[in-house]
């Protein structure tokens, strides 16, 4: 019998190398649960709420959330193929560790949101609206925050970009200034700018 069913209310579970592989949790409500260890592949969350809820060394090659709601929640050491959670909210999440390979948080309201010693191939955070978010030692290879409303976010601590998105919607962001050498180019042709010589 599936855990996550359409609707399914789970409170204080504690899962451990558990496969959820493949279930339909649309509009859950998972309260104060704990999932370490555990298979996510296919699993769906879309308009999910995810609360007091810590999930550890979980994987997945892809975990569809779009519209979840996730609260007061930790994320440590998780691998993910393709996170899709566009127009989700984030409110007082911390991620630690783990690589996430594409995270699609378009549209997604991110607020009081920490990412720790995480690697992520691509993210996509068109159009978000993010409150104070900080990103301690990441490795973040693309960025697109095109359309993006910034306010007090914190990118000094992301390495490794090639590619970024939408510099013109980094008003409201903090960068350091080896960061700034390295947007000039994308932030010259921007604005319009020829460089030469």
């Amino acid at each position: 019998m599936d855990l996550l069913t359409p609707g399914a209310d789970l409170d204080g579970l504690t899962l451990t190398g558990d496969a959820l592989d493949g279930q339909d949790g649309e509009s859950a409500r998972i309260l104060e649960c704990a999932l370490e260890g555990c298979s996510l592949d296919g699993v769906r969350l879309d308009h999910a709420r995810v609360l007091d809820t810590t999930l550890t060394a979980c994987r997945a090659g892809e975990l569809s959330a779009p519209s979840s709601t996730w609260q007061d929640g930790t994320w440590t050491d998780l691998r993910i193929g393709a996170l899709v959670a566009y127009g989700s909210s984030w409110d007082r999440v911390r991620v630690t560790g783990g690589k996430l390979d594409f995270v699609n948080l378009r549209d997604a309201r991110l607020t009081d949101v920490t990412f720790e010693g995480v690697t992520i191939d691509e993210l996509d955070l068109a159009r978000v609206t993010a409150r104070r978010v900080r990103f301690d030692e990441c490795r973040v290879r693309r960025l697109d925050v095109t359309g993006a409303a910034l306010t007090d976010v914190d990118l000094r601590g992301v390495t490794g970009l090639t590619r970024i998105d939408g510099v013109t919607s980094l008003r409201g962001a903090t960068i350091s200034g080896e960061q700034l050498v390295e947007l000039a180019p994308a932030l010259a042709e921007a604005a319009g700018i020829t460089v030469t010589g």
